[in-house]
């Protein structure tokens, strides 16, 4: 290696930093695909391209000739190559490394991308593909320990070393021959599947539909058989009762019975365990007591029950029939591990060019096995009249296992289309008498090509979770696609593997219009799974209390075996972290993209923000569908995202220029949900081309409070478009929302009704200025609506709340547009602070309450109780019968049962003197005899006098 390499100069030391990595484990900002994400710091290297590094571009194509493959952006072969020679930045040159580590393990991966970090210089977002997430984020590693190494030399790093761990880690988590050979072919099938263990455990399908397999036992294989399998003297005498050839044989547990059996049986015979498997423990062809009494130790220790089996040994070839589903998939010739003399070469140097074939591995890790010299193969050596160091005759065949398992180093010759008729029937029927659905039927007999009835020959063993490598990678002969039949098996030709996928996003809405759509659904037969800030919902049941908008909870109900519809609330914090849990959605609903959580992770706009959340639209197939709000400019451009339909959905006037816009939409054959007024009020309609399809009045949906709640006019209308695209009737989702409504048990913590003690109580989770402007609307036109109706002025009390880790801004814009809407503000902390000071949060809240109450707004007094309780507590306590209170809280579970308690202990007369009500208007029996007086002398300004817009603090009777 090169260690006087001449390197830069500067300030720092010259070295590529890893920032961060993270795992995309579907659909993301950068890819429609899985990928690895590394943010790396050049540091002084950003003033050092590749051309300027003496050396750097010769010793990577050394060490890396595969790089000469990579076309970059020169769209041919050796394009990387020219612009490693023109100069390019160390970050590009990472994520060519280490596509190039996974591609040397197998792992065919040509996507990547390097992006600099707007407005950090030399830090960059270097983006690749994986297969395995494990392996993918160690070639990032290693990538960047090489790259760095080719700059300044580091004297412990042996690339060659490096690069030998890095293999061995990829073969020890990859999927051994039989699974990869599955999963490839259900991947050809757009079937999804998930990794569910570190091992061979595979998800094949999603909800309802999924199977599972490990290695080749399925989710249909019988335990029963599976255990009947391996009890072979069981299995001996099943097959035998059915008439099928077998060998004598009997269970011993002890050497004298051994013995006492082989002279029954007959010699020779064969000693091997009853419950082994891989042929460990078999000794074949023992000629008398002494070797019976020898092999039974080596049989005894490879049995689970400590039962040896003895049996008569069957002379002729090793041949492996693969069954599944009653078919024969596939036969295999085995040939015990041997090595061909040469006249040149030691056995023992036999065996070492033989190992170094790169087909073979340790265990199952490639598609042979190393051949392994032990006591037992020495043995036999010395049977064949040969030590190790002796040099055999040309072309003499010298064994070093009896058996021909694959395991032990033997090699396989397909013989697939050459077993006689009469002997695919036996090995057929052997299978269905055992019940396995994927069985490896071991055949004894001279000749497979002739029937075994007649030439003699047995089956010696029925295997369950057969070995597949000897028949994709046979060493002799043509390969055998058998993953087909084993995948068929699972998913007949036509069946469904997946489960229809909804992603709800947006800023505000999400889960409110998610759980519509699931209450649609449900109403339809559907069990569908949610996922929700609130937790994972399966059948209406909450299984998991969480916030679960996140993609490991999307991937939690894809797995659930009763999920045949999933509903998921996509957060922009889960797509940012690890992208989409799936690899795309049927549907996608975007409700709006407002100022939330912007200065956190790199999003800082709303352009930025709305690239994000664009995500679910961009993973929509050419046969799904988008549901777009079409007020929102943002969401209006996801339009030229999609590859599906385009679902529309407003609530703007038909004379707007919005819904001009769907007008010409419709006009082409397009889908929206609008709204039409008429007579008797506003109408959701569905209009489909030229037709539109009246669907339910807004005031008499339950969600809506009589229209008041535009927001859950539009959640409703979003749902609608949906539900229809999944091909729900209209009677349907009429009827889902006319029975959908905002009580806690429908709709927990979105705009949930109480009447506390005659006071009207609203609990809601609104937490940002956007959320609270739509709240603030919904409280005017609630209380417009009853203020006609009732006796005395209605307060608003308003109890709110901001999260610690948005900006200062958005906090103090919180306050500001709550004081537009209520009379008293009460503010609360969450109980996450989110690395703010105790109270800061709550200062900013109330800061902006009061920058806008001096402008002459509604609100007249504002306080803070930081306790949650205690601030629900006062808000109440505020309020006389008929007022109105809205709770914006953090935890809407606690602050229910503090209401209920609260409603009890006053039903129940133990209300304390500190509990009794106050108001901050004027009492409410004085300003019904103002009231009345003022009628009686239906006087103007005594009217006005009644209800003055007052600027002073609220009194309340604390």
């Amino acid at each position: 290696m090169t260690t006087d390499r001449p390197v830069p100069t500067g300030p720092a030391a010259p070295e590529l930093r890893l920032l961060e990595q993270r795992v995309y484990r579907g659909p993301n900002i950068w890819s429609y695909e899985p990928a690895i994400h590394l943010v790396v710091d050049l540091g002084v290297l950003e003033g050092y391209p590749s051309d300027t590094l003496p050396g750097f571009t010769d010793q990577l194509i050394e060490w890396l000739p595969g790089l000469d493959g990579h076309t970059c952006s020169r769209g041919h072969r050796g394009g990387f190559i020219e612009r490693l020679r023109e100069g390019t930045w160390l970050g590009h040159v990472t994520e060519h490394v280490a596509l190039q580590l996974q591609q040397e393990v197998g792992h065919d991966m040509r996507r990547g991308k390097t992006r600099m970090v707007k407005g950090e210089t030399g830090v960059y977002n270097v983006v690749y593909s994986f297969t395995d997430e494990r392996v993918g984020l160690a070639a990032g590693e290693l990538a960047v320990r090489l790259v760095n190494h080719l700059v300044r030399a580091e004297e412990e790093f042996d690339f060659v070393e490096a690069m030998e761990h890095f293999q061995l880690r990829a073969q020890r988590l990859s999927f051994g021959p039989s699974t990869a050979a599955i999963i490839e072919e259900a991947a050809s099938r757009d079937i999804p599947w998930t990794r569910l263990n570190e091992h061979s455990l595979v998800q094949l399908g999603q909800g309802v539909h999924a199977q599972r397999i490990r290695a080749t036992m399925t989710s249909r294989t019988s335990a029963l058989a599976v255990d009947i399998a391996g009890d072979k003297n069981l299995t001996t005498r099943l097959l035998g009762s059915a008439g099928l050839p077998v060998p004598k044989a009997e269970s011993v547990r002890t050497a004298d019975a051994a013995v006492s059996a082989a002279r029954r049986i007959g010699y020779p015979v064969v000693v091997k365990p009853l419950d082994g498997n891989h042929g460990r423990g078999v000794c074949l062809n023992l000629h008398d007591e002494n070797d019976v009494r020898a092999a039974f130790p080596v049989a005894e220790g490879q049995s689970k029950r400590g039962v040896v089996q003895v049996e008569s040994f069957i002379t002729g070839r090793d041949y492996r029939c693969l069954i599944i589903g009653g078919r024969m998939a596939a036969i295999a010739e085995r040939v015990p591990a041997h090595v061909i003399g040469d006249g040149t070469h030691t056995v023992a140097e036999l065996v070492e060019m033989t190992n170094a074939d790169p087909r073979r591995g340790v265990g199952h890790e490639k598609v042979l096995t190393r051949i392994k010299v032990d006591d037992t193969a020495v043995g036999l050596v010395r049977e064949q009249g040969l030590e190790l160091d002796d040099v055999p005759k040309p072309d003499q065949m010298v064994r070093l296992v009896r058996t021909g398992n694959m395991s032990t180093g033997g090699i396989s010759v397909d013989r697939t289309f050459d077993a006689h008729p009469d002997n695919i029937e036996i090995a057929e029927e052997a299978a269905r008498l055992i019940g396995l659905d994927v069985a490896g039927i071991d055949f004894i007999c001279p000749d497979i090509t002739a029937p075994v009835r007649e030439t003699g020959g047995a089956i010696c063993e029925v295997n369950a979770a057969p070995g597949f490598r000897m028949h994709t990678h046979p060493t002799v002969g043509e390969p055998q696609f058998i993953a087909k039949p084993v995948v068929d098996l699972l998913f007949p030709p036509g069946a469904p593997s997946r489960v229809p996928i909804v992603a709800v996003t947006g800023t505000n809405g999400k889960t409110t219009t998610s759980r519509m759509l699931a209450h649609i659904m449900k109403g339809l037969g559907r069990k569908v799974g949610m996922t929700s800030t609130d937790g994972i919902v399966i059948d209406e049941r909450l299984v998991i209390k969480a916030d679960a908008s996140g993609p490991r909870s999307a991937r939690m109900v894809l797995q659930n075996p009763r999920v045949d519809l999933a509903v998921m609330e996509v957060a922009r914090g889960g797509i940012l972290r690890e992208g989409l849990g799936y690899d795309r959605n049927d549907v996608a609903i975007v409700t709006n993209v407002q100022p939330d959580h912007l200065g956190m992770r790199g999003i800082n706009t709303l352009e930025q923000l709305a690239k994000v959340k664009a995500v679910v639209v961009e993973a929509v197939p050419r046969d799904g569908y988008a549901i777009l709000n079409a007020d929102d400019d943002l969401v209006r451009a996801m339009r030229r995202r999609c590859s599906g339909t385009v679902v529309w959905f407003s609530l703007q006037p038909p004379d707007s220029d919005v819904r001009q816009f769907i007008d010409e939409q419709c006009r082409r054959g397009g889908r929206a949900v609008v709204l039409e007024p008429t007579d008797r009020g506003e109408m959701i309609v569905l209009r489909q081309g030229r037709r539109s399809m009246p669907l339910a009045w807004t005031h008499l949906l339950p969600s809506t409070f009589g229209g008041a709640a535009r927001m859950n006019i539009a959640n409703a209308m979003a749902a609608t478009g949906a539900a229809f695209a999944l091909g729900a009737p209209l009677h349907d989702i009429r009827q889902g929302l006319r029975t959908f409504n905002t009580s806690y048990y429908q709709s927990p913590g979105r705009l949930n009704r109480l009447e506390v003690n005659h006071i009207e109580v609203f609990v809601d989770y609104c937490h940002n200025p956007p959320g609270m402007r739509m709240l603030g609307d919904f409280v005017e036109s609630y209380v417009e609506q009853r203020q006609g109706s009732a006796d005395h002025r209605i307060s608003r009390i308003g109890m709110i709340g901001a999260a610690g880790d948005r900006r200062d801004e958005d906090i103090r814009e919180l306050g500001a547009i709550a004081a537009e809407h209520f009379d008293v503000l009460v503010v609360r902390e969450d109980d996450n602070l989110r690395r703010r000071p105790e109270g800061e949060a709550a200062r900013l809240v109330a800061e902006g309450a009061r920058a806008a109450m001096a402008d002459g707004v509604r609100c007249r007094h504002v306080e803070i109780v930081l306790d949650e309780i205690s601030a629900v507590r006062h808000a109440v306590l505020l309020a006389n019968p008929g007022d109105v209170v809205v709770l914006c809280v953090d935890k809407h579970a606690r602050v229910l049962a503090e209401l209920e308690d609260f409603t009890h202990r006053a039903t129940a007369g133990s209300r304390t003197d500190e509990e009794q009500p106050g108001d901050p208007d004027l009492d409410a029996q004085e300003l019904k005899d103002q009231a009345t007086a003022a009628a009686s002398a239906d006087d103007p300004e005594v009217r006005a006098a009644i209800e003055p817009h007052s600027t002073e603090p609220a009194s309340s009777n604390h």
